[in-house]
């Protein structure tokens, strides 16, 4: 049986109490209505951005969390917010890595390549979405952050820059 064909069976009434019965069970579920119902509310970009700037910089000295960091991202941008504000939260992982090799030194090569695959990822979804004007110059200064960082990060970052916005 399809989806279509098993919903087609209730009430409108009986619908609405299934929809707030998944709301109560499940966090994606209620993250995804607080989200449509709050659509030009700026604060859910801005929520999500305070989650990963805390992942970056944990309470106690531990590694920054990457994957959980990532995952805030992808669950953002399941939400559809619009372009603009996924672009936006994107790019605020890459500067959080930026700014964490910068106040803490050199780290390896796996941290370096989940920010770079970040930035590349960021970079061409802007393009696709025509965000070039909006972005261009926030990329530059990522990239000119990232200058003397090992392990030929701010080099791959620079090719990005340049494949995506030209010179």
């Amino acid at each position: 049986m399809s989806l279509k064909k098993y919903l087609d069976q209730f009430t409108k009434m009986q619908l609405i109490e299934q929809i707030l019965e998944l709301q109560k069970k499940y966090k994606d579920v209620k993250t995804y209505y607080e989200f449509t119902l709050n659509l030009t509310s700026p604060a859910q970009a801005d929520k999500v951005k305070k989650a990963i700037h805390k992942l970056f910089n944990p309470s106690s000295m531990s590694d920054p969390k990457l994957r959980e960091a990532r995952r805030e991202v992808s669950l953002f941008r399941k939400l559809s917010p619009p372009e603009d504000s996924v672009a936006d939260v994107m790019l605020h992982y890459v500067e959080c890595g930026v700014e964490f090799t910068n106040n803490y030194g050199d780290i390896n090569e796996p941290f370096y390549n989940s920010i770079a695959s970040m930035f590349y990822d960021a970079c061409e979804y802007i393009q696709k979405n025509e965000l070039q004007n909006l972005f261009k110059e926030r990329c530059r200064k990522i990239m000119y952050a990232t200058d003397g960082i090992g392990w030929g990060f701010h080099d791959e970052l620079s090719q990005y820059f340049y494949d995506f916005f030209g010179s």
